[in-house]
């Protein structure tokens, strides 16, 4: 059914529906904005992967012979 889902002409025709609800002026901060999300969600889920590897999983103890 969608085996040839994207093609180039369909990016073309949603750009020029965003130009023209949004206008030229609003384009370019909004993509500003959405960079910026996409840096502090890459950011955030580096973190998180990071605080889980560094947690020292506990060891029993074994009492000195």
């Amino acid at each position: 059914m969608l085996r040839n889902g994207l093609e180039p002409w369909h990016l073309i025709i949603v750009l020029v529906v965003c130009l023209l609800v949004f206008g030229s002026k609003k384009l370019p901060d909004m993509a500003r904005s959405l960079g910026k999300s996409a840096r502090i969600l890459k950011s955030e889920a580096r973190a998180m992967r990071t605080e889980d590897g560094a947690r020292p999983e506990p060891r029993p103890e074994t009492p000195a012979a």
